[in-house]
């Protein structure tokens, strides 16, 4: 159905668990679209023009790319239980970039010689940059102390509640959330190591975990690519009109870290927050792709 949720994903991706437990915290139902995590997606690239990073969620031919705007599109659907709020950005962005770095290190610092060959040479195009395991071992002791340094930020804000958001979740603890999770299920020795002596985020985890994944069923990639090739994007949201580039210029959207694969089209929209292109896309017909403002660079094709 074109106005189900879809989400394109692989269950042990770090950024999709936050889109899941959005999911969960809004109590919705969504469809699963399992991709694979390393390159070629030919059920996906045909949907985002190029964007190859995990999640990206689907909504008829609407495309959302980033956990950003995944995130911010769920709040709008689905206001309520309102789980955006105050600085919860700024958190998302640390937990995005500075916490995620970090606990990179560690998992793969642990992982060591049995991360794949397959997986190092994908990690390898999509960072542009060696993904050197070694060098990841060989820092692992003080990327240990900056893990668990940042994870006692989150203890420190828990001090007289049960989430960093207040009484009910918020964004501020899916976006810290991650990168507990993904520790714990990629290194569960080293979790319990570092989050010892923190009895108040150990036990917020046990909460976040307990909110679930909303109401998933499964879909194949092709039922996915049915749904895009029959049905029309949404109304996009108004311009501000002080930026350059207007809609109708041709331009292209990459990101500003890694997997910068840029994708081109139309531009539909750009708000303070977001940044809409249009693709024809052949037999898939009109597809809307959406983007966050912060982290990715939008420039005149």
């Amino acid at each position: 159905m074109a106005g189900e949720i879809i989400l394109h994903h692989y269950d042990a991706s770090p950024f999709s668990e936050k889109a899941r437990v959005m999911l969960g915290v809004k109590g919705l139902a969504w469809r699963s679209v399992i991709q694979p995590v390393i390159m070629p997606k030919p059920d996906l690239i045909p949907l985002t023009g190029g964007y190859r990073r995990i999640p990206v969620m689907q909504i008829g031919a609407d495309v959302y790319c980033d956990t950003q705007v995944i995130l911010a599109e769920l709040e709008a659907r689905a206001p309520k239980p309102a789980v955006i709020r105050g600085g919860d950005w700024a958190v998302n962005f640390w937990a995005d970039r500075l916490f995620f770095q970090v606990t990179v290190a560690v998992v793969f610092g642990q992982l060591g010689d049995r991360v794949p060959t397959e997986f190092i040479e994908d990690r390898e195009k999509l960072f542009g940059r060696p993904f050197d395991v070694s060098a990841m071992k060989a820092v692992a002791p003080p990327m240990k102390s900056q893990w668990r340094a940042q994870a006692a930020w989150i203890e420190h804000g828990l001090e007289s509640t049960d989430y960093l958001g207040g009484s009910t979740p918020s964004l501020a603890d899916i976006a810290a959330y991650m990168n507990i999770w993904w520790l714990g299920r990629a290194a569960s020795g080293v979790a319990a190591m570092l989050l010892t002596a923190l009895p108040r985020t150990l036990a917020w985890r046990d909460r976040m975990a307990a909110l679930g994944h909303g109401g998933r069923s499964e879909m194949t990639g092709a039922e996915a690519l049915n749904i895009a090739m029959s049905a029309a994007p949404g109304a996009a949201p108004p311009s501000d009109p002080c930026e350059v580039l207007k809609p109708g210029d041709a331009v292209s959207v990459r990101a500003d870290d890694y997997g910068r694969d840029p994708v081109s089209g139309v531009l539909v929209a750009i708000t303070p927050d977001r940044i809409v292109v249009s693709r024809d896309c052949g037999e898939l017909n009109l597809i809307n792709v959406h983007f966050p403002r912060v982290g990715y660079v939008l420039s005149a094709a």
